[in-house]
């Protein structure tokens, strides 16, 4: 089927509003003018809703497919989602790039376009107030990771407590010295956990120092890659002109830590999904 033939077959559809993010209208016109990313659709192009000084940018989607019945259903399909959701974040990551913007999460659909206008109506005041804190600031990640054997085999010299008891085990009598010894096999785990929690609230803090806002994130159970497990994930509000000073502070933990077996990865700049407020009711 051609692209007019799939247009044609569109235009006989129930068609809902596929919304990925909202921005002054003043500062989308121009990008508008610029060759633009896929919509989630590729038959489907981008266009801005407008409502007064707002603006949203949303594609056409089938309501076959982007229904409240029809779309869990298809995202129970990993290969679907990840296409789509690969096309809505190329999008949000487009414009965020070029203005500041409100982004939303990966399936924000609408039925009809006046309930686009009367959101952007409605909530005029409030999504300003995002669009001006968010200005001239963007999203970073950065992801702990850790090599479990090589911070246990590490743990002595990184916990206080059991530092000072190989010490004391140093001078004890050899008596003395096997009990202590083994106490401190005995604590080895407890320590690590304890241990590395320091780490993450060290980190937390020094982030924070550093960066606008700092949001610890949820780790999936037996989250792991090449580098290791995942310890801990942090969301930063960095300011653009402070970037510089950011990324020395994450190169500074990345060396503290590297010789325990714990690994610091910096991803980014993501549009700022996590510092956009609640989403929930967009």
């Amino acid at each position: 089927m051609s692209a007019r033939e799939r247009k044609n077959d569109n235009d006989q559809k129930p068609l809902g509003f596929y919304v990925y993010c909202i921005a002054e209208r003043k500062r989308l016109e121009p990008i508008f003018a610029e060759t633009l990313p896929d919509a989630i659709e590729m038959d489907a192009a981008l266009e801005m809703i407008t409502q007064n000084n707002l603006a949203a940018v949303a594609s056409p989607v089938p309501l076959s497919e982007y229904g409240e019945d029809e779309l869990p259903k298809h995202l129970t399909d990993a290969t679907w989602t990840a296409i789509r959701a690969m096309r809505h974040e190329r999008v949000a990551e487009h414009f965020a790039r070029r203005v500041s913007i409100v982004p939303l999460r990966f399936g924000t659909i609408y039925m009809k376009r006046e309930r686009v206008e009367q959101m952007l109506a409605e909530r005029s005041a409030e999504l300003m107030a995002i669009i001006e804190r968010l200005r001239g600031r963007e999203e970073w990640g950065l992801n702990l990771y850790f090599d479990r054997a090589k911070f246990l085999e590490k743990i002595i010299s990184l916990s206080p407590r059991l530092r000072e008891m190989a010490g004391q085990a140093e001078t004890a009598s050899p008596g003395q010295a096997y009990l202590m010894r083994k106490k401190i096999e005995s604590l080895r785990e407890t320590e690590a956990r304890a241990e590395l929690q320091r780490v993450i609230l060290k980190i937390e803090k020094e982030l924070g120092s550093v960066g606008l806002g700092v949001k610890r994130l949820r780790v999936l159970k037996d989250e792991a890659t090449e580098r290791g497990e995942l310890a801990a994930k942090f969301a930063i509000l960095v300011e653009r002109k402070g970037f510089d000073r950011f990324h020395a502070a994450a190169e500074r933990l990345a060396e503290d830590f590297t010789d325990a077996g714990l690994q610091v990865e910096l991803t980014g700049p993501w549009p700022a999904y996590n510092f956009a407020a609640d989403q929930q009711t967009i």
